[in-house]
């Protein structure tokens, strides 16, 4: 999936834009609008926290590096077992799972309240009232969609977002 980072004058032209992409076949799922908090978004797909803070790429990392905490635990556990204990692979499983789990846990709650840094350059347009529209696509229908907002919202400025450092 590719996701486009779709700029808009107003609510307005974003709901002409996602009723043309539903018309596209692009599921609501699959389109978040961001704007200021004192803008009305009632019909719109509005985005929710995946979109807007670093909850998902905290997840990411959580996971992996609570995971390998625990696999490494775990290992040491199997290789230096405690006096009487017998401990087999499962064990090993089940720490780093837990390891896993506890890294998810924790990253989630600290990155759950920070703001999304890829949306961080479009942030002094939404606070003047323009409408940011994230829009989900299969890459193979990425420069097909791009074309059509293009062609027929004249007004609507696609840009491209830096990739995760």
């Amino acid at each position: 999936m590719r996701r486009l980072y779709t700029l808009l004058p107003d609510p307005d032209s974003c709901r002409r834009l996602v009723e043309e992409l539903r018309g596209q076949g692009i599921a609501d799922t699959h389109m978040h609008v961001v704007a200021s908090a004192a803008m009305p978004l009632d019909d719109l797909p509005q985005a929710n926290a995946w979109q807007t803070t670093e909850l998902a790429h905290g997840l990411e990392i959580g996971v992996g590096l609570g995971g390998a905490a625990g696999l490494l635990a775990g290992l040491a556990a199997l290789s230096f077992p405690p006096a009487g204990l017998a401990i087999g692979g499962g064990a090993v499983l089940a720490s780093a799972a837990a390891g896993a789990g506890f890294g998810a846990l924790a990253s989630a709650m600290m990155k759950g309240h920070e703001h999304n840094h890829r949306l961080h350059e479009f942030q002094q347009e939404i606070e003047a009232g323009r409408v940011l529209l994230l829009v989900d696509v299969p890459r193979a229908r990425a420069a097909e969609i791009r074309d059509i907002i293009l062609r027929h919202h004249p007004q609507a400025e696609i840009r491209s977002v830096r990739p995760r450092n």
